[in-house]
This record gives C-alpha cells, sequence and structure tokens, in this order.
C-alpha cells in the first residue's frame, strides 16, 4: 500500500474517534503535516515492538501529530529511507549509524544528515548454530550455509564484520544468504542453514520462537573471543557482554559481542519537535516497555552519549533540562 493510501485509512481511523480528537490541540502547521512514521526493523524482532509502542504514545500524546511503525531491513535501509524523507524517525545499530554520519562504508563518500535522539539499550549478537553441524567457533563456518540477516541490516554488517575477524571472507568462504529474520527461523527449521545471525535486544522473539521451539536442535555460539580484531578494526563501538541463560532458557549464558542501539531523526527535523519526542521516550519509558521489556534499559544518563553520531539540538536542550 502507498503512502498515501495508508494515511487515508489512517485519518479516516482518526475521525471516527471524535471523543480522542476533541481533546487534542493540534499544533500550527506540524512538521510533515503531522505524520510521522518510524522505520523499525524485522516484524519478530525488537524494533518492530518498540517501533509500534512508540508511535502509540507520540499519537496519544503529541498533539497535532499522527505516528505509525513499518517493518523494514532494519538499520542500513532505515537511514536511506530516513534521509530520503519516506521516514521521520529510524531505529538503528550504532555502527551502520556511525559509518552512514561518517559517509563510509555501505555509505562511503556519502556522509548522511542524520542526528541522534538518544541511545537506548544495546544488541546482543545471536549466532546460532545447528548442535549436530559440529560448529566449535566461526572459523569453522568455511563453506556453511549462514544467514546474515536482511540486506543492509544493522545484522547484516556486524556479520560480516565477524566473519572477518575470524579469518573468513564474508562472501567467498561461506554460502552467504541475505534473509529476513522470519525467513532465517523458516530455513534454520527446515535444515537448508547450517547458521544464522541475528542482533537484537533481549529477547528477540523470533530467536525465542526458534530457541524454545527446538532447545536441542540449536545452540548460541560464543564470539566474545573475536572483540580485539573488531575493535582493532572498527574501533569501540562494540563491546562485550554474556547473553544470559534466561533470555532463552539456554543451558549457560554464552559471551558474545555488543553495540548501542540509536534512535535517529533527520537534521532537518525542528527542534521543538526533536525535543518533545525525546522527552516522550524516558516520560512514558513506562508505557514503552509494555509494547517490549528492553525499554526499561533506557538511561536518560547515557542516553545523550551518542558520538560519533551528532546528538540534534532539540534532544541535546532537552537532555540540559532546557
Amino acid at each position: 500500500m502507498s503512502r498515501g493510501r495508508r494515511w487515508v485509512a489512517i485519518l479516516l481511523a482518526v475521525t471516527l474517534v471524535t471523543g480522542c480528537a476533541a481533546e487534542r490541540t493540534p499544533q500550527a502547521r506540524p512538521w510533515h503535516d503531522g505524520r510521522i512514521f518510524l522505520a523499525t526493523g524485522n516484524t519478530t524482532g525488537v524494533y518492530y515492538q518498540l517501533g509500534g509502542g512508540y508511535a502509540d504514545v507520540i499519537s496519544r500524546h503529541l498533539p497535532g501529530y499522527e505516528a505509525r511503525a513499518e517493518p523494514t531491513g532494519a538499520s542500513g535501509e532505515n537511514i536511506t529511507r530516513l534521509v530520503d524523507g519516506d521516514m521521520e524517525i529510524a531505529f538503528s545499530l550504532a555502527d551502520t549509524a556511525a559509518d552512514a554520519s561518517a559517509g563510509r562504508g555501505a555509505f562511503n563518500g556519502r556522509p548522511q544528515p542524520i542526528r541522534a535522539l538518544a541511545r537506548v539499550y544495546s544488541n546482543y549478537t545471536h549466532v546460532i548454530v545447528r548442535a549436530d553441524a559440529q560448529i566449535a567457533d566461526l572459523a569453522a563456518l568455511r563453506g556453511r550455509r549462514v544467514s546474515t540477516g536482511s540486506p543492509k541490516s544493522g545484522t547484516d554488517v556486524i556479520a560480516g564484520r565477524l566473519l572477518a575477524a575470524a579469518g573468513l571472507d564474508p562472501e567467498r568462504d561461506v554460502r552467504r544468504a541475505r534473509l529476513s529474520l522470519p525467513e532465517t527461523v523458516a530455513r534454520m527449521r527446515s535444515g537448508t542453514l547450517d547458521a544464522m545471525f541475528f542482533s537484537g535486544g533481549l529477547p528477540t522473539p523470533g530467536i525465542a520462537d526458534l530457541l524454545t521451539g527446538a532447545p536441542d536442535r540449536f545452540r548460541l555460539l560464543p564470539v566474545a573471543d573475536l572483540i580485539e580484531p573488531l575493535t582493532a578494526t572498527h574501533g569501540s563501538v562494540y563491546t562485550t557482554a554474556e547473553l544470559p541463560r534466561d533470555a532463552y532458557d539456554t543451558p549457560a549464558g554464552t559471551p558474545t559481542v555488543t553495540v548501542a542501539n540509536v534512535i535517529l531523526v533527520s537534521a532537518e527535523m525542528p527542534d521543538d519537535l526533536a525535543y518533545d519526542l525525546t522527552r516522550l521516550l524516558f516520560t512514558y519509558q513506562t508505557d514503552l516497555a509494555l509494547a517490549h521489556p528492553e525499554a526499561r534499559n533506557f538511561d536518560r544518563e547515557s542516553a545523550a552519549t551518542t558520538d560519533p553520531i551528532p546528538l540534534h539540538p532539540g534532544a541535546a536542550r532537552y537532555y540540559q533540562g532546557g
């Protein structure tokens, strides 16, 4: 469905909810006619659930605006669509956003005019292998069938970097498939993949569905030992942590690589709107946690630490108490 048709449906629904509409005092000439689209990620990922919660908070608590979360291929696609004006808010991994801001990696020579509202929770790298495939480490993926996530996603980026850190050429040494999380899970179940990558919050619904549905068929692979070559090449945007056993009821925790998530907007967004969107993240944090528990990990004290991604001036004013 085109954007225009989607908004016809939304506006018709809003017109019907007269009681709610009557309570609003729309702002004069709201930005983008009061329409806010949020670029999220795969439908079984955390971005999509949190994006839906955030859209609901915006629609209920920001007069003059209606918001809607859209499923996407995640980070790289989100940034492209944000800059193109197809989306107003985008979720992204910090490594992909840093590349976009600096004009490197997939954005080589093309610095993107993006700004951050907040650094939020951290993504955990999930590397899952078939239990019967005798894969002890990433180097053992040579020649194997591996999903590295949706094209241009943050998962696809970090998967390629981890494979390289393990001494593999991501395009030649593995049989690489760039698939969405639902497609990846389906192919892991059917046995047509040997391994998969996914970078997500805890728990990621699609991962939980795979691991809890067949606990003896799959296992998480530790990759934290690759942090040194990873950071030597790509900097301190990556850290390590233990993926806790209770996230997916696994026998033990799994040492893995983590990377922060950021919420992005266009550099052209008005300061007052950026201020309000940032304020809503923390004023209604409890509501967001109902959409996904990772929202409990939003921390106002660290949210402004988005470097090297520039913080939007409106968001900076919020953190400064203005």
